[in-house]
């Protein structure tokens, strides 16, 4: 495999040598580098199963300029796309409450049966901040799947199938009812939805390994994963631009969120675990931010922000990310996913995140980073 990634790109190069016109890809210049973290993982690219996105952002006067560079992105091989899944839920609950005018982010409500009581505000920042799973089934709760995927793909934001909640998987459609606090004193209750049962993804790759764990006892064939959720590199990145950059997009494919929101929204995805109070020797700067700082437990410096969102589950690794540098001018995205199961089993909880997976993308950043910091605009 290593060879044949090394002819690639040396036929690559060559063409570019050879055109003037031509320039040299920079995500592949950073894939062919000799640091461990990368090599490991290109020498065996397939068995990883990575995909690569990034944009380079250049500005001209007042206009925005991307320039998109893929590795081996494609929305018909599946990954697992684990907390990912996230960022359009938080992004879909502002949206619909800012259609409701008895609510807003500061909001109080529970969820029927929940003693705990947050407000969406609270949800949100949770979800980006440690990639809280409850704060997300509850959001999942006020929007209902359905609604999800239909206002995703109203936007332009595909493929995309959200089918169930997060840290457990289950087949139930329905989602419960919340209780919203009106006021101190009222409460009103805003009904829960019945969606539609998801049907078999019809994917390459959808089938998984050699075998996986259920109750204790080992299966031996590929994990299943054709009624899990599906959020290709195509969908992250599409949502990831439409965020920061509404204004390139045609007014319909743009988030009916009010500048107050969007600010918020932004807000909540740089924003570090201690800043809200987490105990930051568990929630380092580094823990939701695998791009450049993921494999280290040092503060990250303030004239750097990231706004991102991670997945991490069944082996998968996967970061979505726009990266700002205002003190060097550097600004950059980049979503990438690779897979991390030496063993080929699932379930078993032994994957090679810490020793393969957080170092191969926190070095993708890092090399990227640097380009970046060397090219000429």
């Amino acid at each position: 495999m290593k060879k044949t990634f090394l002819v690639f790109l040396t036929v690559f190069l060559l063409v570019n040598c050879t055109d003037p016109t031509a320039s040299e890809n920079p995500l592949e210049i950073v894939l062919a580098s000799e640091n461990k973290n990368i090599k490991r993982v290109v020498d065996s690219v397939d068995q990883f199963e990575v995909q690569i996105r990034f944009t380079q952002i250049d500005r001209r006067n007042d206009s925005v300029l991307f320039t998109d560079y893929d590795f081996q992105v494609d929305k018909d091989n599946y990954f697992y796309p684990a907390s990912t899944v996230k960022f359009p839920v938080a992004v879909l609950a502002l949206e619909k409450l800012n259609a409701i005018d008895t609510l807003d982010r500061n909001t109080r409500f529970y969820v029927e049966g929940d003693s705990v009581e947050t407000t969406f505000a609270k949800a949100i920042s949770e979800i980006f901040a440690v990639s809280d799973n409850i704060a997300n089934n509850r959001l999942v709760e006020f929007l209902g799947q359905d609604a999800m995927n239909a206002g995703l793909e109203k936007r332009g934001v595909q493929p995309v199938r959200i089918a169930h909640r997060l840290g457990y998987h289950s087949d139930d459609v329905s989602t419960k009812p919340l209780i919203i606090y009106l006021n101190d004193s009222t409460t009103a209750t805003f009904a829960g939805t019945i969606n539609t049962s998801a049907k078999p993804l019809q994917l390459n790759r959808v089938k998984k390994g050699t075998g996986y764990l259920e109750e204790d006892s080992l299966i031996q064939e590929p994990f299943d994963f054709s009624l899990k959720n599906y959020y290709p590199i195509d969908a992250q990145h599409g949502l990831l631009k439409r965020v920061i950059f509404p204004e390139k997009f045609p007014e319909n494919q743009r988030f009916d969120l009010s500048e107050e929101q969007r600010e918020f929204l932004l807000s909540a995805m740089h924003t570090l675990p201690k800043e809200l109070g987490y105990d930051p020797k568990e929630y380092y700067d580094g823990y939701c931010k695998f791009f450049m700082y993921g494999d280290t437990k040092e503060d990250m410096p303030d004239h750097i922000k990231i706004y991102n969102k991670v997945g991490w589950a069944y082996g998968t690794l996967t970061d979505c990310a726009f990266v700002v540098d205002d003190t060097n001018d550097v600004e950059f995205m980049l979503t990438a996913t690779l897979l991390v199961n030496k063993n080929g089993i699932f379930n078993d909880d032994t994957y090679e995140f810490e020793e393969v997976g957080i170092p191969f993308l926190a070095e993708l950043g890092r090399e990227i980073y640097k380009q970046e910091l060397n090219r000429k605009k």
